[in-house]
């Protein structure tokens, strides 16, 4: 999305909302808008053949996905001219109706092949979007087999594509990577996945008109809202095939033109601490650390970056969160461009005619050279095929008390005590856990570690050994001696390290606050190794831990110098490196 649009979003979105909540908002299928209010009978949707033990779950999935098969519905997807949300609707063959109605076929075709329990639907909303006001996301429901906990997971990518002229609907846009892509990526998943059972109900969700507003995306959530639907997690996918690095990205992103990088995925995701969103995506990294990687040919390596997406950019998982449900967003390690369309100097594929498969380089008729990695693409879809399936199988968060002993961090688990084993997530510098512990037969642990500002969750772990998503998190400061834990002083504010550190473009600055304060201005001033301010930005101190990020900008490296402003008195200081 250009930089202007995510900023108009961000002006108008509650408006946007409440005008979308009255708006009319249509699923197609009553038996799927059921599933996903919970009020079905699960029996009524059981496999003949009932799967659903984790551990094959995750082998099938790694095994069963097929670059082959991505590649297959990327040769349809470009066949249809361009699947700009405003295009004809009425074509069989061009335009986003033709698109939309081919999407829901293979739905159907999947579900025909798997005892007809996937459900497709429609989700009809009404806005303008380049003067049409009615459009429809395609999305099918698995059904859960336990409706006690009522909450889906929701895998999604949206299938518009768009040039220069978000409107332009007579220009060829084939929108490959961006995001045909994400589209097959959701297909697939459905296809493999439509063959285990699983507790939690999986919604295979593909939205229109996010590159006009996140409209998509923002009606399904309303929806939900609207309607009571539960979400447990939101994983995003766009821009998720890709490899090569273009003239121009949006950091935080590739390190230069042509750059190729088919090991590497980005996780965006809100916030910082107690953001589950952020939880979220250390969880989906912690899947695939210990269920797929093992087992690997090509091991990935999962980066969670720090802000909620590329500098000036958006995509759907953020009109959930913005609702209060867990998303994140998957993206390609490298992009062709940073869809700054306008200048003239651009060159890059993204947002034009250039976003195709490939190109005929010997001019056989044959396309011999592809934009889209199918490998890699196939990888990221493993990714999210496992992680959302440890979700939709896994336990209940449990609730926890953190203190802090001499040398020691004691987790006491308060809520769902009835599971044998727990796991502690324990972080300290950066946006992932440094290390996961587990405890057995007990409801307290004693975790020893070196002094220093810890930030914990916690999770449950069933029968099946599958952790549960982690719970919020508590922070606690564990010191080494007996003499300096009875006379250390208190701080009522305290300036803390930013994390990440070292940083690529982006860091979270954090103050925490143990005791109310009074005063009337605060701020971060983050100065050079000369001593030039380059930044100032007020931030709030209330109790707590208050955060604020701080985005370097693209492709910046070097040493600076972040002080904590109260009333115009320095605090704290604290130093923060930045490595791109």
């Amino acid at each position: 999305m250009k930089l202007f649009l995510l900023f108009l979003i961000g002006v108008i979105n509650l408006e946007t909302f409440e005008a979308n909540a009255q708006a009319i908002n249509i699923c197609t299928n009553p038996a799927a808008q059921q599933v996903l209010l919970g009020t079905y009978d699960p029996a009524g949707y059981h496999a003949t053949t009932i799967i659903n033990d984790p551990a094959t779950i995750s082998t099938g999935i790694n095994s069963g996905v097929s670059p082959d098969s991505l590649h297959a519905y990327l040769n349809v997807l470009r066949t249809f001219g361009t699947r700009n949300t405003s295009s004809d609707t009425t074509s069989a063959t061009r335009g986003i109706g033709a698109a939309r109605r081919w999407v829901y076929t293979k739905f159907q075709q999947i579900s025909a092949q798997n005892d007809n329990r996937l459900l497709p639907s429609y989700l009809q909303f009404d806005t303008t979007i380049c003067g049409i006001t009615q459009h429809r996301n395609i999305f099918a429901v698995l059904p859960g087999m336990d409706t006690s906990d009522k909450s889906v997971v929701i895998i999604e990518g949206h299938i518009d594509s768009r040039c220069a002229d978000v409107c332009d609907t007579a220009s060829i846009a084939q929108g490959i990577e961006d995001n045909g892509s994400g589209t097959a990526l959701v297909i697939e998943l459905a296809r493999v996945m439509s063959r285990y059972s699983f507790n939690h109900t999986i919604v295979f969700l593909v939205t229109t008109g996010e590159e006009q507003g996140l409209y998509g995306g923002q009606a399904f959530a309303v929806f939900a809202q609207a309607n009571g639907v539960k979400i447990k997690a939101v994983l995003n996918n766009d821009v998720i095939g890709g490899i090569i690095c273009g003239h121009t990205s949006s950091p935080p992103s590739c390190p230069g033109y042509e750059d190729i990088d088919s090991t590497h995925v980005r996780l965006f995701s809100y916030g910082g601490f107690n953001s589950f969103h952020k939880g979220l995506s250390r969880f989906i990294k912690l899947e695939y650390k210990e269920m797929i990687q093992p087992f690997a040919s090509v091991p990935m390596t999962i980066n969670i970056m720090t802000p909620e997406d590329r500098t000036g950019r958006g995509g759907d998982h953020i009109p959930f969160r913005q609702l209060g449900y867990p998303a994140m967003r998957f993206t390609a390690e490298n992009e062709d461009g940073d869809a700054d369309v306008t200048s003239p100097t651009y060159t890059d594929r993204q947002h034009t005619s250039g976003d195709s498969i490939g190109i005929d380089v010997d001019h056989d008729g044959v396309i011999d050279t592809f934009y889209v990695d199918f490998d890699y693409l196939s990888r990221n879809t493993v990714i999210n095929g496992n992680a959302a399936s440890m979700i939709a199988v896994g336990p209940q968060t449990p609730d926890f008390t953190l203190t802090a002993t001499t040398g020691y961090l004691v987790v006491t688990i308060t809520a769902h005590p009835e599971y044998l084993n727990y796991r502690v997530g324990v972080r300290t510098t950066t946006n992932d856990w440094d290390s996961v512990y587990t405890f057995t037969g007990s409801l307290t642990d004693a975790i020893p570690v070196p002094t220093g500002n810890y930030i914990v969750s916690v999770a449950s772990v069933d029968s099946n050994g599958i952790e549960s998503l982690f719970s919020e998190e508590l922070t606690t400061n564990v010191v080494n001696d007996e003499v300096a834990l009875v006379s250390q002083p208190a701080k009522s504010v305290e300036l803390l390290q930013n994390k990440p550190n070292p940083a690529d473009e982006a860091t979270m600055i954090s103050v925490m606050v143990s005791e109310q304060v009074n005063y009337k201005d605060a701020y971060i001033s983050i100065r050079d190794v000369n001593g030039k301010e380059v930044k100032r930005s007020p931030i709030t101190l209330n109790k707590g831990v208050n955060e604020m990020i701080y985005d370097h900008g693209y492709n910046m490296s070097g040493t600076f110098i972040y002080t904590l402003i109260i009333d115009g008195k320095s605090i704290q200081s604290k130093r923060m490196v930045f490595t791109n």
